[in-house]
């Protein structure tokens, strides 16, 4: 098992701040529950930009943000924008548990999504594992649900999620507001309701 593991965020936890209720324990700005967070309550030790091959969309109803929650598809064509946090397998493990509902305290087991880039850990949303490769000497790994982007429905997100997405892209420095803006505004659950423009608000404001 490697000492770190780079966990992709593509969704809210690429905000450090959104992360760290994640980490630490707590409840976000705007969010509808508390989280008890990790067993190592260290936030990243870096956080690096990182495009990942795939589609970001948007659907299911979140019950902490209400509106579409983000996901990935890592066999669509298109990039996907991230923000890879290096953390402990502990700490991800913990983080992907919260993410999936679950209690966190146990270790993932991660051999299959090293050794095959994916792994399935049951059929619900954000239990699929994978792993597009590695950075640094040190493996991204990321969770999404088992469903592609076409097999369900498509749901819009609200703004106060969305501000977390395009803020925490935003903060890297690795792409413009502009690039940025577009980008959500076009994502599958989005596109057609939100507007670059509308997008860039959330940021500016």
């Amino acid at each position: 098992m490697p000492e770190r593991i780079w966990y992709a965020a593509y969704g809210s936890n690429a905000h450090r701040e959104r992360l760290r209720a994640y980490i630490c324990g707590g409840r976000p700005e705007g969010a509808a529950r508390s989280y008890p967070g990790c067993r190592d309550g260290r936030m990243p030790t870096r956080s690096v930009p990182v495009e990942l091959p795939g589609v970001l969309y948007f659907a299911t109803t979140s019950p902490v943000w209400g509106g579409g929650r983000a996901f990935h598809d890592p066999d669509a064509q298109g990039t996907t924008l991230a923000v890879a946090h290096l953390l402990t397998p502990a700490q991800f493990s913990d983080v992907a548990a919260q993410e999936m509902g679950r209690e966190p305290g146990a270790d993932l087991d991660l051999a299959e999504v090293l050794g095959r880039g994916r792994a399935s850990l049951g059929e619900g949303r954000y239990e699929t594992l994978v792993s597009p490769g590695e950075l640094d000497g040190y493996p991204v790994v990321t969770f999404t649900a088992p469903w592609t982007v076409a097999e369900v429905t498509h749901v819009v997100p609200v703004a106060r999620y969305l501000r977390y997405l395009a803020t925490g892209l935003c903060e890297t420095g690795a792409w413009s507001i502009g690039t940025v803006a577009a980008y959500l505004a076009g994502a599958p659950g989005a596109a057609g309701s939100w507007s670059a423009a509308r997008v860039r608000e959330l940021i500016d404001g």
